[in-house]
């Protein structure tokens, strides 16, 4: 265990310096994925016979619940930092926003780790932690679609099988080779892992609703089962990364619902509105949250000059 800090919700404040080209590349990234995410639905949508926004909506409502609160819950149940639920809740939404922003959602995860660091956790610790956490949430997936009874190939459990049992190999091998580069931590007993897989597959759940509710507002519709089919069919091209609304998991998910009777304009705006609408609670709890934490900073700077001018 590590030598954890005071428990603060504010990091230090970055030092100004001259504009990189890695910065450039990130805000062209980033410029990118926001005309991506608006192009796609703004091309579609006036394509069809008729769009009702009210059910997209209304299966926006349970993702948000499973996105923004059963995913940090997952999050916490299964980690080692001390921290507050509060604490998970409000990085986990900070952490959203970045990762809209960037290939593979992976903007997400970088700033998980970088808060898990702030707060003392060794860098290997908070990127074990954080790919635990996803570990979970892919398990989850694969029980919830099990559960469902749906359509998923065979292919599908052989290549979640088969990347566990690699990846496993893998730690064990390092871990033979080099205990060094192992963290030292355990992991979680295992009514906190179930409390995780019970918390992701709730979260697969709200995605199925939200995408119940786009293809409602498109005019179509596909029974739930076969919904649930076509989303674990996209998860096969998850690993590879894209854009928001533009992946190849986004495209996979088109195709399946092609596949179910879906027109195809229908399918991908219902696939595209579904990654839009994605971006409102991002930018309302995400947004909200970075704001008020960069309120607290320049309040911190602040007041060792008030205290020294009044001195």
């Amino acid at each position: 265990m590590w030598n954890r800090p005071p428990i603060t919700d504010s990091d230090p404040p970055n030092r100004a310096g001259p504009i990189t080209g890695a910065q450039i590349f990130k805000r062209a990234l980033t410029v990118i994925s926001v005309l991506i995410a608006v192009a796609i639905p703004a091309l579609t949508l006036p394509g069809l016979p008729r769009f009702a926004p009210g059910p997209a909506l209304l299966g926006l409502l349970p993702w948000m619940i499973g996105k923004y609160v059963l995913c940090p819950l997952r999050w916490h149940a299964v980690s080692e930092s001390g921290r507050s639920r509060f604490w998970h809740v409000k990085t986990y939404a900070e952490g959203e926003l970045f990762g809209l922003l960037t290939p593979g959602h992976i903007g997400s995860d970088v700033w998980r780790v970088r808060r898990l660091c702030r707060g003392g956790m060794p860098r290997l610790s908070a990127v074990t932690e954080v790919a635990l956490d996803r570990f979970v949430g892919a398990v989850g997936l694969t029980i919830f679609v099990g559960f469902a009874a749906s359509t998923l190939p065979v292919r599908t459990v052989i290549v979640t099988l088969a990347i566990g049992a690699l990846g496993l190999v893998a730690v064990l091998i390092v871990r033979r080779i080099r205990p060094d580069w192992m963290p030292q931590r355990k992991l979680p007993p295992p009514r906190r892992l179930v409390h995780g897989l019970l918390l992701s597959i709730g979260y697969q759940a709200s995605i199925i609703a939200l995408l119940l509710g786009t293809l409602h507002a498109t005019g179509y519709s596909v029974s739930p089962l076969g919904l649930m089919g076509a989303f674990g069919v996209s998860q096969l091209a998850g690993a590879l990364p894209g854009f928001q609304g533009a992946s190849p998991k986004d495209g996979a998910l088109v195709v399946a619902l092609a596949a179910l009777g879906v027109p195809w304009v229908a399918a991908l705006g219902a696939v595209a509105l579904k990654a839009l609408l994605a971006w409102v609670p991002a930018l309302i709890f995400g947004g909200g949250c970075l704001l008020l934490a960069r309120r607290a900073q320049r309040a911190q700077r602040a007041q060792p000059r008030l205290i020294t001018a009044m001195g």
